[in-house]
């Protein structure tokens, strides 16, 4: 299935249906009087996060969704049926924008949320409620409400405890591949990676958590260069930061500092996350090589640089402990902020 993590869509909710002029004209029925029928309300149009979705491919080929309009009213008091609703089906982490892509509407961060976007239009009263002591016929009604539309923006922001980032070729396709059953396509030129690829990483019973692999970052992404914030924004909703950098560049501690200036300059607080450090690839170097850029890149993170191969597997063991601990106390930070000022109850 084609990975699509941005769509634009027109939508347009039901017009109401027109009330009835209508008399009753039936034999030996002295003083019909009006019997004329409401209209029936348009459809609305909904937006549902559905379980089993992970991309928003199904909006790439229709882009266009029409409630149904209501029923005019009848006579004999017989009211128009409603117009049917339009449900769109998403995956859960998709935000809906206007047309100009910066005002956001909804967040749909849970299974299940449903939100109505547009209303249907209401009914027109038929004659019969216009009825009264001055005006026992009345010949009036009302149209229906006319229908609402807009075009909107429905962009995918994958949900995943930790995400991978690093610059094209930095080895985050294997890795992924290597600790989890996800298969992304893995080359030995850059850019293999043209949409995120979401794993599962299975420790043991008690430590199972998602990894993304974001594709590789290039300097200037933050600012739309390459596929640029279309990527950056996948891991806002990360816990964690596992940030590869290739240790047989040139100079891995530069390649370190211009992903996290584009992160930075992009915002969303993705500079403050927490932050795994790792020296990939060390399969390829030498002891001095592996000693010398360590210092360096250590020097330029401020922190403890691992050392790991995606290919053969060293270090991952220990890497993804690693993450397993800090996902799990921020998630345990979490719940306890979102429980301070709430009653106890059993």
């Amino acid at each position: 299935m084609k990975f699509l993590d941005q769509a634009k869509i027109y939508i347009q909710a039901g017009a109401g249906g027109a009330g009835s002029v209508s008399f009753r004209r039936e034999k030996n029925v002295a003083r019909g009087g009006p019997d004329g029928g409401d209209g029936g309300k348009g459809g609305d149009i909904w937006i549902e996060a559905a379980d089993g979705l992970n991309t928003l491919i199904d909006y790439r080929y229709k882009q266009h969704f029409k409630a149904g309009t209501g029923m005019h009213g009848m006579g004999g008091n017989r009211s128009g049926a409603a117009g049917e609703d339009v449900v769109l089906r998403v995956p859960v982490g998709t935000q809906v924008l206007d047309e100009d892509r910066e005002t956001l509407l909804l967040d749909l961060t849970e299974i299940g949320q449903r939100e109505c976007l547009l209303a249907g239009g209401n009914g027109g009263w038929g004659n019969a409620r216009f009825k009264s002591s001055v005006n026992q016929a009345p010949r009036k009604a009302n149209p229906g409400e006319p229908a609402t539309d807009r075009w909107i923006w429905l962009r995918l922001k994958l949900f995943a405890d930790a995400g991978l980032l690093g610059l094209p070729n930095a080895g985050k396709s294997t890795l992924l591949a290597n600790v989890s059953a996800a298969k992304p396509k893995t080359a030995s030129y850059p850019f293999t990676t043209l949409h995120p690829s979401l794993g599962v990483v299975d420790i043991d019973r008690s430590r199972r958590f998602v990894l993304a692999d974001i594709p590789g970052l290039i300097e200037g992404a933050a600012d739309g260069a390459g596929l640029g914030s279309r990527f950056l924004g996948h891991v806002e909703r990360t816990g964690v930061l596992l940030h590869l950098v290739d240790g047989t560049a040139d100079n891995p501690a530069q390649a370190y500092r211009i992903i996290r200036n584009e992160l930075s300059n992009y915002g969303g607080g993705l500079s403050e996350r927490p932050e795994i450090v790792a020296l990939n690839k060390i399969d390829a170097m030498s002891e001095e090589d592996i000693v010398r850029k360590r210092v360096k890149l250590a020097k330029a993170c401020g922190s403890k640089v691992r050392l790991i191969s995606g290919v053969s597997g060293k270090g991952l063991t220990a890497l993804m402990s690693d993450l397993a601990l800090i996902i799990k106390t921020g998630k345990k930070q979490e719940a306890s902020s979102g429980d301070e000022g709430k009653p106890w109850t059993p």
